[in-house]
């Protein structure tokens, strides 16, 4: 890739990450499962209009993640997103991120040790962060949590998880095509 090797000229060690953003809410998923036969499984559902974001950043070379609960979606929380992961890491970033409104924003500052890439408009199947969704419903799945707090709970719980398993978020996100650093 053109901009990794651009990259890794002008600041030496290069880590290749990508991110997306996932909305969840109180309005439950819903999945099949099994029941006994002849019976109908029971699920109660309460849906509410009420949403948590959840931002996550990947490397699929390694599986390492980071994840981060907000509030809303927007360019001032998606900086402080971003922020927060560039302080974790002392190396420089390239960061490869779809064309959102918020990614694409003048108002987005972009920390010094991070450069970022866009992936094709119209292209979700090629951004690695995409997959990770499956791992984060999981637990929600046929479940109605009372409130925001429960479901931040559940999601924090989720993502702790997945942090202590590299290899299945490796399984999901490191494509065939995706650089190994």
């Amino acid at each position: 890739c053109e901009a990794l090797q651009e990259a890794q000229q002008c600041y030496g060690e290069v880590e290749v990450w990508a991110t997306d953003e996932h909305r969840l809410g109180l309005k439950p998923i819903l999945k099949r499962l099994w029941a006994p036969r002849g019976q109908r499984p029971h699920i109660s559902v309460y849906p509410r209009y009420e949403w948590l974001y959840l931002y996550a950043f990947v490397q699929p070379a390694t599986g390492a993640s980071q994840w981060f609960i907000m509030p809303r979606l927007n360019t001032q929380v998606f900086a402080i997103a971003l922020a927060q992961f560039a302080a974790t890491t002392d190396k420089h970033v390239l960061l490869v991120m779809d064309n959102a409104a918020w990614h694409r924003s003048g108002k987005l500052t972009i920390p010094d040790n991070v450069t970022v890439l866009f992936q094709p408009p119209y292209s979700p199947e090629v951004q690695p962060a995409e997959h990770l969704w499956q791992f984060t419903d999981a637990p929600l799945a046929n479940t109605c949590p009372d409130n925001l707090d429960c479901l931040e709970t559940l999601l924090a719980d989720q993502c702790a998880l997945l942090q202590q398993q590299p290899e299945i978020i490796k399984s999901a996100t490191k494509f065939h095509w995706w650089p190994d650093i």
